[in-house]
């Protein structure tokens, strides 16, 4: 049975976030790199993480600028990081992404 768009856009936010969290992907080309999501998918992600209260923010590096540096998950809000973890595997093959290995 196929997935409803509410819960492929739930899971896809989630599957982000994990991959921001895991230290796997902290830039859109990253994602877009990892998932094989397209860029404007990658970023309406990170930006509807908000909408989920997933505090993501994007940390400039040091000394760098245009925009150079990396996001980070400050805090899940009401979603079970934990939970997000043990359920990695059947989030990506849900939305048939690849696996997100450390």
């Amino acid at each position: 049975m196929p997935l409803s768009k509410t819960r492929t856009s739930f899971y896809r936010r989630l599957y982000v976030a994990h991959l921001i969290d895991a230290g796997l992907a902290a830039s859109v080309p990253a994602i877009v790199e990892l998932s094989g999501m397209p860029r404007r998918t990658a970023q309406d992600t990170l930006a509807a993480l908000a909408e989920l209260d997933i505090r993501c923010e994007f940390e400039q590096s040091r000394g760098e600028r245009h925009q150079i540096g990396r996001y980070v998950i400050r805090d899940w809000g009401p979603i079970s990081s934990s939970w997000v973890n043990d359920h990695a595997e059947q989030i990506a093959g849900a939305l048939d992404y690849p696996l997100p290995r450390p």
